[in-house]
């Protein structure tokens, strides 16, 4: 399994193609249209404190050449072409980078414009999305002195993302209010982050208290009077939501930055503590080998600067407390269902579990919605990236004016990470990536029509028993009969199926099989259930 993920990923695409084409969970759109630089807001930068210009507006230009220095707040929007629908679901895209700009920050990718994160759009807009491709601020100080003047200088760069796309859903609403210029429907709103966007992200949907930004980590201790500072001073920088602050310019107040599903690829959170019951429901793809967002809990740490700040959660840790905690309960007949993409994910985490993650914790039992994506790359952290490194020398020497082969040496470092970097790779990846989240955006917003996760379930209710098994397993159908039944092991092997069943209940009482982990997909009256179960 740890050798062959991107062909089973081809194979999952493969599988999802073969069925009935359904609008915002399938690419039911051949075309898109894309509005480019669309202005949202004004904030206060960072990125030119270097110059003595510790806190720049977005959209000035420095130099007096006519181009801003300092990125404007904008987005570029994606619609399905020829849609006839006039409230769509607003998707906004987050892109990666680990804020700071493209080559600054050490890789060839970083800005919203990077192949992989427009090919994210389109694919959502063909899906049938509005999709809003967002520029948030970037700039933070790796080289402070102290980790936590590092890991405050970090956590105030995601924090002024989450005020920018805060800014940016009160932006949309306002629009919705006065004439709808974008069609989108304001009721499912949903944030797709990748890499430090999935920071972003899940930092939006957790940070809501200031004890939270005022954690030990967050803290500054002088050594000599034992004076305590807080290096998040929200009345310099404004509060989470982006109100308030010397430096900070409200973006659109007085309307609502609520949103409803957060998907995360390779993201992660400042604090576990930060979740609570309540938030928004979310879901991840993410891979254990990532060195920087680590899968479960630990330390991050960027080349050349060493220790960043402790104890940030990833995809694995997350979503086991957001499971716990109820806020995923709405995705759990997703997480019931046959689907390529879901049964691909409880297979790959099958797999995950024994392994060591890059920060050495061992991953635990399979945890629903997330998908870790187990590849032969020691050091993989995003597969799904993709990059010309002509285009990356280019920016180097043409745009930044730094000097040739700059731009090739940072590809090839990059290559370090991801050495079978290929369209082929990338397209896979985006295709499940996509095809695991939509059909829990599609839940969590409601696009299904079940009023609630308690409509869903009262349809049928099966029971397979006993779990943990040995050599007998009942299937029972409280209402209905039951159809079919097929197990799959692990990884993916039919192992048994009966067709042309007509029964409330069936008993296997010669199983035969090896001990692990099982999927059993039954079908109940057409309603397709997918159980698991331990075989002792």
């Amino acid at each position: 399994m740890k050798k062959i993920l991107l062909p089973f990923l081809s194979c999952i695409a493969i599988l999802g193609s073969s069925f009935a084409q359904v609008r915002y969970v399938d690419e039911v759109f051949t075309d898109f249209t894309v509005d480019n630089n669309i202005e949202y807001g004004m904030n206060f930068s960072v990125l030119a404190a270097s110059q003595g210009l510790p806190y720049a507006p977005t959209g000035q230009d420095l130099t007096g050449d006519g181009n801003a220095d300092i990125p404007p707040l904008e987005f570029d929007l994606y619609q399905p072409d020829g849609d006839t629908e006039t409230e769509r679901p607003l998707v906004i895209v987050l892109h990666t980078g680990t804020f700071a700009p493209i080559i600054y920050n050490g890789n060839p990718t970083g800005m919203r414009q990077d192949i992989a994160t427009t090919l994210i759009c389109e694919s959502y807009a063909k899906r049938g999305y509005v999709v809003a491709n967002l520029e948030y601020r970037l700039g933070w100080n790796p080289g402070a002195e102290t980790p936590a003047e590092r890991g405050a200088s970090l956590m105030k760069a995601v924090y002024r993302a989450i005020q920018d796309t805060k800014g940016a859903v009160r932006y949309f609403r306002r629009d919705y209010e006065n004439g709808n210029t974008y069609g989108i429907d304001t009721s499912r709103i949903i944030l797709s982050g990748q890499g430090s966007g999935g920071w972003v992200a899940l930092g939006y949907a957790t940070v809501n208290k200031y004890e939270e930004i005022t954690l030990p980590k967050f803290l500054d201790v002088d050594e000599i009077t034992g004076e305590v500072t807080a290096l998040i001073d929200t009345s310099e920088i404004g509060d989470w939501d982006g109100y308030g602050g010397e430096f900070n310019n409200v973006n659109h107040p007085g309307y609502s930055n609520d949103v409803h599903m957060i998907c995360s690829m390779g993201g992660g959170i400042g604090d576990l503590s930060w979740l609570e019951a309540g938030e928004t429901p979310m879901c991840a793809v993410h891979c254990p080998t990532d060195p920087v967002a680590i899968y479960t809990t630990g330390d991050v740490s960027v080349a050349g600067a060493g220790l960043i700040t402790t104890e940030i959660s990833g995809s694995y840790d997350v979503m086991t407390k957001a499971n716990m905690l109820g806020n995923n309960d709405v995705l759990s007949t997703v997480n019931a269902g046959s689907d390529a993409y879901t049964l691909g994910a409880q297979a790959a985490s099958a797999s995950a579990e024994g392994m060591a993650d890059f920060g050495g914790t061992v991953v635990g039992a399979p945890v629903d919605n997330v998908f870790p994506y187990v590849t032969a790359n020691p050091f993989e952290a995003s597969p799904w990236d993709l990059w010309d490194p002509a285009f990356v020398e280019y920016v180097a020497t043409a745009v930044l004016g730094l000097p040739a082969g700059t731009g090739t040496g940072v590809s090839n470092d990059a290559l370090v990470q991801n050495p079978d970097m290929s369209p082929l790779k990338a397209f896979a990846y985006i295709d499940t990536t996509l095809g695991y989240f939509c059909r829990r955006i599609v839940r969590a917003t409601n696009l299904d029509g079940l009023a609630s996760i308690e409509a869903s379930e009262t349809m049928n209710t099966l029971e397979v028993y006993p779990n943990p098994a040995s050599n007998v397993l009942v299937f029972r159908a409280q209402e209905g009969n039951i159809e079919s039944i097929e197990i799959h092991s692990a990884l993916g092997e039919k192992v048994r199926s009966e067709l042309n069943l007509s029964s409330n209940m069936v008993s296997f009482s010669d199983l035969n099989l090896k001990a692990g982990l099982y999927f059993c997909s039954v079908e109940v009256d057409g309603h397709m259930f997918t159980k698991k179960v331990i075989i002792k």
